[in-house]
């Protein structure tokens, strides 16, 4: 697949829509309990999507960015489980592994046998790395690892997690089967994003062999930053999908609505409103598709993939403050979809880094480069 808008663009997102439609009241269901609908997510992983990133040589569907990027926008869109962390995995394996993780690992991740979680953030430090306290020691063929993560993602469900903890050497990143002695979960109850739920997670003299070290001791800020941009653009697209979501949930009911002689989506004031909310997916899936080719080409996409978060960001929020406008009172109860959406746009607000981050990091490049970002 080359691009978002390909012939085989289009037959995966009629598959997909296809899967959410025949599933649909088991994936509400889920999300309303909060609960990992596991059998779904491995018939997902048996139909390609859980391993869009892997080589078939590794049991994944030999996709690339492009079909990354079309999976993630199409669950935000349809409301199904995201592959998103498990994809993370993948490519933190393809760029890190070695040759005995990815055979014994990588079938699993992609089908959806392995459930993967990353145990990265932790309480007070948030997703800084420079600023983690969990720590590993070397003894011997052994190393002990100590530390508390929360808001891990599958936490409770998943059978595999990648651990960030300070070793001597530095931070390093750590592959640990979740039924290792010592490996304790408690399960936290988001708001959003519910059938990919979060779970604290603390490690208590939690014990692995050298084998599990994921890259070399040390480089753990270097494997996460090896494939932060690319999962970014995966929560980019999301987003895109989130929005998508809801403009058209938005304008179906608006336009049915009926106030007077009119329906609700005849007023101009909120025309204009409708207007803005689709130059604004508009352009996110500009700057998301632009991305996704500088990620493809092999140069540096730390500057595209910020813009196209942002951008996302931007979309998906003004598109949920518009929705609830048209929707009026009939949004404000549980049993309809429109805080569902909204929910999910906060929590993806700051996964893959928040709008805040990302233009102190915009402005930057902009600032440092003698062309003022392209623009002078």
């Amino acid at each position: 697949m080359t691009s978002a808008n390909s012939s085989e663009t289009a037959a995966l997102r009629k598959d997909l829509a296809a899967f959410a439609a025949e599933h649909r009241r088991t994936f509400d269901d889920a999300e309303r309990r909060g609960e990992f609908p596991l059998d779904l997510y491995r018939e997902m992983g048996r139909r390609g999507w859980v391993g869009s990133v892997t080589p078939r040589e590794f049991g994944g569907s030999g996709g690339g960015v492009w079909e990354y990027c079309v999976i993630a926008e199409e669950v935000g869109r349809l409301g199904i489980v995201s592959p998103q962390t498990a994809i993370q995995g993948e490519l933190w394996l393809l760029d890190w592994g070695t040759d005995e993780q990815k055979a014994e690992l990588l079938p699993g991740l992609a089908n959806g046998d392995i459930v993967f979680s990353e145990s990265i953030s932790e309480p007070g430090v948030g997703s800084a790395l420079r600023s983690v306290t969990s720590t590993a020691v070397c003894d011997g063929d052994v190393w002990v690892i100590n530390g508390r993560k929360t808001h891990v993602n599958l936490g409770a469900e998943s059978s595999l997690t990648v651990v960030y903890a300070v070793a001597d050497e530095g931070l390093t990143a750590f592959l640990v089967p979740m039924d290792t002695p010592g490996v304790t979960t408690r399960g936290t109850d988001p708001i959003g994003l519910r059938l990919i739920p979060t779970a604290d997670v603390d490690f208590d003299d939690v014990r692995v062999p050298s084998s599990a070290v994921l890259g070399s001791p040390g480089q753990g800020l270097k494997t996460f930053l090896s494939t932060f941009n690319t999962s970014r653009l995966g929560n980019a697209s999301e987003l895109i999908g989130l929005a998508r979501r809801g403009f058209i949930e938005a304008v179906d009911y608006a336009g049915a609505r009926e106030v007077g002689n009119n329906v609700v989506t005849d007023f101009q004031g909120l025309q204009w409103e409708l207007t803005d909310c689709y130059q604004a997916i508009s352009a996110a899936i500009r700057f998301r598709d632009e991305a996704a080719a500088v990620i493809a080409s092999g140069e540096d996409p730390s500057f595209a993939t910020s813009l196209a978060k942002s951008a996302a960001i931007d979309a998906a929020e003004l598109t949920g403050k518009v929705m609830f406008g048209l929707v009026g009172g009939h949004g404000l109860y549980n049993d309809q979809p429109y805080w569902r959406t909204l929910a999910d746009i906060k929590v993806l607000r700051t996964a893959g880094g928040s709008r805040e981050v990302l233009r102190n990091f915009i402005a930057k490049q902009i600032l440092r480069s003698d062309d003022l970002g392209g623009l002078r």
